[in-house]
């Protein structure tokens, strides 16, 4: 999937963090969601390695990156943790600056990333994310019906763990498999991808780690940062799907305004994935804003 890549892969705070890397010209940083890995790029990462040095991550926790045991606080998989292990990544790479997109938990990472390291990040996309803390604040049956995982992987281990690990597949037919695209967008090659990481026991737990930080540290830090009036100060760029569930249930542009001095955004015609969903309507809208 991704033939012209070389590996970028750096050891940030004692573990590896995996990645890919291709392409020339001003960096640009890919960040995958739950529960997938960077393959969810390949669709797009071939044309933006065109313009832009392009590398794709897995999150702490994910694909093949390290992946520890949680600590009491979940506080080695806040997304502020996570969001240093990928500035260090790309400080590993030569780049003090660059430009990152964002899906799913990588949009909760790269906003994170752009509060904490404003020196860093140039501009900002999310894919399909409203921010954590407006989503628990604004839980209704709707999203937790639609959005069951959110409450089922922050309970204590090794509950959700041993669940997962009793069948990989039967999990990720039932992630993301369920949304409203089913699993039209996955080609075997990626989906392949997705369960062998899947499959390691040890991404089990990465994965209930990253949730149950976003259930408890993650909104300390997102409290905080609010009582302290911190604003996201670059240009930021958030999409969504128009039949996903962040479409449905929240308003994500004024969600996003309240972290943000000048977010802009708008649904795009799809679901939830959109780099393997709608990727020429992706690369339609992010092309003109990270050049710009």
């Amino acid at each position: 999937m991704f033939a012209d890549f070389i590996d970028a892969s750096a050891e940030v705070d004692g573990i590896r963090i995996n990645a890919i890397r291709c392409g020339n010209g001003p960096a640009l940083l890919l960040l995958h969601g739950h529960p997938q890995t960077h393959a969810i790029w390949h669709k797009v990462a071939p044309t933006l390695a065109r313009h832009f040095t392009v590398i794709a991550a897995d999150l702490r926790g994910y694909g093949d990156s390290g992946k520890p045991l949680g600590a009491d606080d979940h506080s080695n998989y806040s997304k502020r943790r996570m969001a240093a292990d990928q500035v260090a990544l790309m400080q590993a790479q030569g780049f003090s600056e660059f430009a990152v997109i964002g899906h799913d938990r990588g949009g909760r990472v790269a906003a994170r990333m752009a509060l904490d390291h404003p020196r860093a990040v140039t501009k900002l996309v999310t894919l399909d994310v409203a921010p954590t803390l407006a989503m628990y604040e604004q839980t209704s049956f709707a999203f937790a019906r639609a959005y069951w995982h959110w409450f089922f992987l922050v309970r204590p281990a090794p509950f959700p763990e041993t669940l997962i690990r009793a069948d990989a597949d039967l999990y990720l037919k039932q992630t993301i498999g369920a949304r409203s695209a089913g699993l039209a967008p996955f080609t075997p090659d990626a989906y392949a991808e997705y369960l062998r990481c899947l499959s390691d026991p040890a991404t089990a737990h990465g994965i209930c780690e990253d949730y149950r930080a976003s259930i408890s540290i993650d909104l300390d830090h997102d409290r905080a940062s609010l009582d302290e009036g911190r604003k996201i100060d670059c240009a930021f760029l958030a999409l969504w799907g128009a039949q996903g569930v962040i479409e449905q249930c929240f308003a994500p542009l004024a969600e996003w305004r309240q972290w943000s001095v000048q977010v802009s955004g708008e649904a795009l015609p799809c679901g939830h994935y959109i780099p393997e969903e709608a990727p020429e309507l992706l690369l339609e809208r992010v092309l003109p804003f990270l050049q710009a």
